[in-house]
């Protein structure tokens, strides 16, 4: 299918490891221009050139921590100086610590809020002219299920994350005029380290009948994969997607235990 992505330049999160690697890797198949973003400056690196020889597609490594306010400019002006706009922005990274909520303190309270709702409103502002200017733009969010659906000790995420859909949802009515919109993804249980690390890692034999639990818990009877996400980002920051703004999309198999 051909999704219009040819010629345009996104900035991805994430984008060493897990979702937002692959979803780096569908929109440079798709021929877009990808501005990969993430802290461990080998692994994005070796991301980057593995996704350039296997798509053809021009990758642009920017190694920095998005949960500073400087480092979000400059991944926003590195983008455009190196190559020369900005399409789709796509926030995407990890997750605050688990814990219940009366342990944590100020300092990871102002941590997560950084990390999850501080970064997305920085990104967006700083690259939103550029949208602008190019005549369209599309902003999604990655978020998790949790913010939808709540659990014990995901509290951090839960309160961060419903920060960002409310922005992103105010925001997706402002700048609808400028033909950019805004959308938030919703993972559930899809195979990523982050995964693993809150519920064990299933490649491991002794994990094998948690794993088997975790997906009898999704009606699909199956944990979703990376690029069923980037299935998802493909479509909204295609041509495909133009009507689809202000949406919060939860995919995960099911699992989401609500009419709405």
């Amino acid at each position: 299918m051909q999704m219009g992505l040819k010629g345009k330049v996104a900035i991805v999160g994430g984008a060493s490891q897990g979702i937002g690697y692959a979803i780096a890797r569908l929109l440079a198949a798709e021929g877009a221009q990808v501005a990969m973003v993430a802290r461990r400056t080998e692994a994005l690196a070796e991301a980057a050139a593995r996704i350039s020889a296997q798509t053809g597609s021009r990758t642009l490594a920017i190694a920095a921590d998005i949960r500073r306010g400087p480092d979000c400019e400059r991944i926003v002006d590195e983008a455009v100086a190196g190559l020369g706009r900005i399409d789709i922005l796509v926030n995407n990274d990890g997750a605050p610590p688990l814990g219940l909520l009366a342990d944590f303190d100020d300092a990871a309270w102002d941590k997560a809020v950084q990390q999850n709702l501080m970064s997305v409103v920085r990104l967006s502002r700083r690259a939103i002219p550029h949208m602008k200017s190019a005549g369209a733009g599309r902003i999604v969010n990655i978020t998790a299920l949790s913010v939808l659906q709540p659990m014990a000790k995901f509290g951090l995420s839960v309160a961060t994350w419903a920060g960002v859909i409310g922005y992103a949802k105010t925001l997706s009515l402002e700048v609808a005029a400028d033909a950019i919109t805004v959308n938030t993804i919703c993972p559930g249980r899809i195979a990523t380290g982050r995964l693993a690390k809150v519920f064990g890692d299933a490649a491991n034999p002794e994990d094998a009948g948690l794993a088997l639990e975790l997906a009898k818990q999704v009606p699909l009877g199956r944990i979703g994969t990376p690029d069923e996400i980037a299935g998802l980002v493909a479509l909204l920051v295609s041509d495909y997607g133009g009507y689809i703004t202000g949406s919060t999309l939860h995919v995960d198999g099911g699992r989401h235990a609500s009419i709405l």
